[in-house]
């Protein structure tokens, strides 16, 4: 067996190699590289997958939830030191986004067996400075959000979905990005609908928030040199917007081939040093990662290494572990540390052979 890399981003792209160099053509030939048609109609497309009025494009998946925050904080629904709910286990960008506009993170234990936000605990964090729920659908899953909404609407709370790995996620026929007030998509390369650079987006069906973060991303204005707010440089370029046009076209197909994959790991994995990834609802999961747990992590991660399966690790440190954010180093999380300790990323991609997913579930099994 040769080595199976974690994800093969060569092979993933060369499936549409044609179609990606007749759209990158087509943007060159044009003349026309910032804020054109190809950004409108990607918009479009996008914001029609999803089922909502709105998508806008910027820059990256960090900048996607910062701008929402700041659209808020300029709409007068949120201010300097305000509370947002976030879980303890997500990756760092979740919590930059909040910080970055001087509001305050407040951690929440994820559920172990999902590893989304546990909701059971999310209404006893809610203080007066309570002001929005930033809900992660962490490795594809969605969090439970009917009850998140739930939550949000007895409180007054404005709901982010963070849909950074879960594009065309969905739970009762509503995708992800369609059930908060907004939510921030990453397009970053490895992601399961991935442009070939950084590329994010945000959804929405709020009128007034997607006017404000259309020209929030583009210098704070909406006509040149008219400046409405102290804006940034954050937009979609045409380029990517192509070349993203190109891989939605494949997007569900690859997200059932991924689904068949996380099936057999599921069904097929036997062994009791494996915790296994617990999955509410299966047709709605898109499996941008599979992640398993194990307490002799570093054992496993090499004992796998040594048999050609590259494994990553979807992330070694909590948020609250950081330097960044050493202020927070004294929180006592023991569920997400758990989670961050025992987590590794086994393969999974629409590249991927029946022959590897074969050889993986084996060595896995004989660990």
């Amino acid at each position: 067996m040769k080595k199976i890399n974690f994800l093969d981003l060569h092979a993933i792209n060369n499936r549409q190699r044609d179609e990606l160099v007749t759209a990158f053509t087509r943007v060159l030939d044009s003349g026309w590289y910032v804020m054109g048609e190809e950004l409108n109609k990607f918009e479009s497309q996008f914001a029609e997958y999803c089922g909502v009025k709105h998508c806008i494009g910027v820059a990256n998946g960090l900048d996607a939830l910062i701008l929402v925050l700041r659209a808020w904080k300029e709409l007068g629904h949120l201010n300097d030191g305000d509370e947002v709910l976030v879980p303890a286990n997500t990756y760092i960008a979740s919590i930059l986004a909040v910080t970055e506009n001087n509001l305050i993170p407040v951690m929440i234990e994820p559920d172990i067996n999902t590893y989304n936000i546990n909701t059971d605990l999310i209404e006893s964090a809610i203080t007066n400075k309570t002001k929005a729920i930033l809900p992660v659908h962490l490795y594809g899953q969605l969090s439970n959000m009917p009850l998140i909404n739930e939550i949000a609407k007895k409180y007054n709370l404005l709901v982010l979905e963070d849909c950074a790995q879960s594009h065309g996620a969905h739970f009762e026929n509503r995708k992800a990005g369609a059930w908060g007030n907004a939510a921030g998509f990453s397009f970053y390369p490895g992601k399961n609908l991935g442009a070939l650079g950084d590329a994010g987006a945000i959804t929405t069906n709020d009128n007034e928030l997607a006017d404000t973060l259309k020209a929030l991303r583009n210098y704070g204005s909406h006509k040149k040199y008219e400046n409405l707010y102290k804006g940034q440089n954050s937009r979609l370029d045409e380029l990517q917007a192509a070349l993203l046009r190109v891989k939605m076209e494949v997007l569900d197909g690859d997200t059932t081939i991924r689904q068949k994959i996380a099936n057999r790991y599921i069904n097929e994995i036997n062994n009791s040093k494996i915790f296994l990834p617990a999955v509410e609802k299966q047709e709605g999961h898109v499996w941008h990662l599979f992640v398993i747990r194990t307490s002799n992590r570093e054992e496993l991660q090499t004992y796998l290494q040594k048999n050609g399966i590259q494994t990553l690790i979807h992330y070694p440190l909590p948020p609250h572990k950081q330097l960044a954010y050493k202020e927070l180093s004294a929180l006592n999380l023991p569920v997400a540390e758990k989670i961050h300790a025992e987590v590794i990323s086994l393969p999974i991609s629409p590249v991927m052979t029946d022959e590897e997913v074969n050889y993986i579930i084996k060595m896995v099994n004989n660990y």
